[in-house]
């Protein structure tokens, strides 16, 4: 009798190896799957960042806007730069501001400020995005020449007659009014002391 194995004993262990060698190869395959997967979806996740760019590229903002005018009820402005339809600036007075205040107390919509010699008061209104105002009555304080008194008159009677009102609200807030004659008032937010 000769001691040889027996065929049969040789195949059950060569299955086991099979098996286990089929059983890295899957590892090996699921491992390589995860890889490829992780890489398509980091690829794709970069791929849907927004796209940047520096803020001088950015489309300026509209100053029109008729939603932001709704903003102006209950704020104050200080006249800062007035320029008439040439694109001339007009001398403001640092002394004596020109203001305008937008208030809502007593539920009426009440204008008043400060004109260059005399205070005024009336009421406002706000429509379609335009800001405008009731008939106006002030002080009539004599008012010694310079640039406050010969921006009074012009100033009060423009209050009367605006085209378009642009409002911005974001830090620095600013109103801007430009007058049916071209004119362009801008004002920056004044916090009465």
């Amino acid at each position: 009798m000769s001691m040889q194995p027996s065929r049969s004993r040789l195949a059950p262990h060569s299955a086991r190896s099979h098996v286990h060698a089929a059983s890295a190869h899957s590892r090996l395959s699921i491992a390589a799957c995860f890889s490829a997967a992780a890489l398509v979806l980091g690829g794709a996740l970069a791929g849907c960042t927004l796209p940047t760019h520096p803020d001088s590229a950015a489309p300026p903002t509209d100053p029109y806007n008729p939603a932001a005018t709704q903003l102006l009820d209950d704020t104050q402005w200080q006249l800062s730069t007035w320029t008439d339809a040439t694109g001339r600036a007009r001398q403001i007075p640092d002394t004596t501001p020109i203001t305008l205040n937008l208030s809502t107390d007593g539920g009426q919509r009440r204008a008043n400020g400060f004109s260059g010699c005399n205070r005024f008061t009336g009421t406002y209104d706000l429509t379609d995005g335009k800001l405008s105002f009731g008939p106006l009555a002030s002080t009539r304080m004599a008012c010694a020449p310079g640039p406050a008194s010969a921006l009074e008159q012009p100033f009060l009677q423009g209050l009367t007659g605006i085209d378009k009102t642009g409002v911005q609200m974001r830090p620095p807030k600013e109103l801007q009014i430009t007058l049916k004659t071209g004119d362009v008032l801008t004002f920056n937010e004044h916090t009465q002391p």
